[in-house]
């Protein structure tokens, strides 16, 4: 019987831990090895998954109305917001869906930014809108980003997590979403020149730039610098659309100062008279941006600016009891799994939203003041064999008013 040796390097079967039999001959596991690099390296299986990846097609590419229909089951009010995303989402399948090959008009990505308060939605929009979306969709925070060479994570993370969310399917990712939040912490933190660098604002922006931009960027697939090693993924960020969000605190001063100074002339107290003092995130504009830190390159890449509406009264109460995951909703599903009927009555539900409108927390803060009320519910009513429940404005009041007690005592 004739010896098995590898028909590249010449090892018999007893040399080599694995020889793969093929129809006239045989190749052992180091040259199969060698040859897969080889392929690799010669680009050849990256040009053919551009050439299947294009046109994209979707099963069924969903309108801007119903984009908003689905925003509107979980998010209560903020319509221009709405509307906004609903349009830079649809326009993004549309331009997925242009053939490479095709001459002549061809749509640049609508990068979108997001501004209002704390508590007013923008991230629950991002995690809503994400339900319904066929592409890749991931959410990161950009506090924790510094220039490269710095302790913390590198702008190109955010590319290693949409890696991630896309099973490291590297063509579904270059299709993908990034919601960007708190873009407003790596505002530029002084005009003035300083021997200091700013290395968790300015120079985290011009990082930014050029994912934003679209080019081909080299991530690490498992992320960070513990992997100095690991193979770079070369993942082209031209079809990735990125929706940047953040509270911009304080921006309503410059919007103001802007505002004043165009109040000039007879007309000035006419023009006064216009202006909204209690929502004047309305009138953002992109200069506002800039006064408030960001460079105008990054600006310039995020073409497409929308607010957020400060929550009013009614609108807290709505959120309360309305949404499909409502705040109520859960605490009522928590209850029953627990054979328990959970009821609020009108005055309570009335005294949370007058509390989360003194603390000034918007949305964030029903959750906290709704936690504090049930907490000792949630800690005594399992253990006790009763049926239902119902939370009383005296039961409220007397819990939130033990729980701020009790802070003060720690404290």
């Amino acid at each position: 019987m004739a010896k098995k040796v590898c028909n590249f390097c010449g090892r018999s079967e007893n040399e080599v831990k694995l020889l793969i039999t093929g129809l006239n001959g045989y190749i052992c596991e180091n040259c199969a090895e060698q040859a897969h690099d080889i392929v690799l390296s010669s680009g050849v299986l990256g040009k053919k998954r551009q050439a299947d990846s294009e046109p994209f097609q979707l099963k069924k590419v969903p309108k801007p109305r119903e984009i908003k229909k689905h925003l509107d089951d979980y998010v209560i009010g903020q319509d221009e917001a709405k509307r906004f995303l609903s349009v830079a989402v649809y326009n993004h399948y549309k331009r997925l869906q242009q053939p490479h090959s095709e001459k002549g008009v061809e749509i640049e990505k609508s990068n979108i930014i997001m501004v209002g308060s704390t508590g007013t939605g923008k991230t629950l929009l991002a995690r809503t809108i994400a339900k319904l979306l066929d592409v890749p969709f991931t959410i990161v925070d950009a506090t924790v980003f510094t220039e490269a060479g710095y302790v913390g994570e590198d702008v190109e993370s955010i590319l290693s997590r949409l890696l991630q969310v896309a099973d490291y399917d590297q063509a579904a990712a270059e299709r993908g979403i990034v919601f960007i939040d708190e873009i407003d912490k790596i505002a530029r933190k002084s005009d003035n020149p300083s021997i200091t660098r700013d290395v968790s604002g300015e120079g985290v922006q011009q990082s930014l730039l050029k994912l934003l931009e679209g080019s081909i960027v080299n991530v690490p697939p498992k992320g960070g610098r513990k992997h100095p090693d690991q193979d770079y993924v070369h993942l082209d960020t031209n079809n990735i659309l990125f929706i940047c969000g953040g509270a911009f605190d304080g921006i309503e001063r410059k919007i103001a100062q802007r505002l004043n100074t165009h109040v000039v002339g007879y007309s000035s107290v006419q023009n006064v008279r216009k202006i909204d003092k209690g929502d004047l995130m309305k009138y953002i504009l992109p200069q506002d941006l800039k006064s408030f830190g960001l460079i105008p390159e990054l600006i310039g890449r995020l073409p497409v600016l929308t607010y957020l509406n400060p929550l009013d009264r009614s609108a807290l109460r709505n959120i309360l009891v309305e949404p499909k995951n409502s705040i109520v909703k859960q605490y009522e599903k928590l209850f029953e799994m627990d054979g328990v009927k959970l009821t609020f009555s009108e005055e309570t539900l009335d005294y949370i939203v007058d509390q989360a409108v003194e603390y000034k927390l918007g949305a964030r803060g029903l959750r906290s003041i709704v936690e504090a009320v049930m907490m000792e519910a949630m800690f005594e009513i399992p253990s006790k064999r009763v049926k239902t429940f119902d939370v009383s404005l005296e039961y409220a009041k007397e819990q939130l008013d033990k729980a701020h007690l009790q802070k003060l005592e720690s404290a």
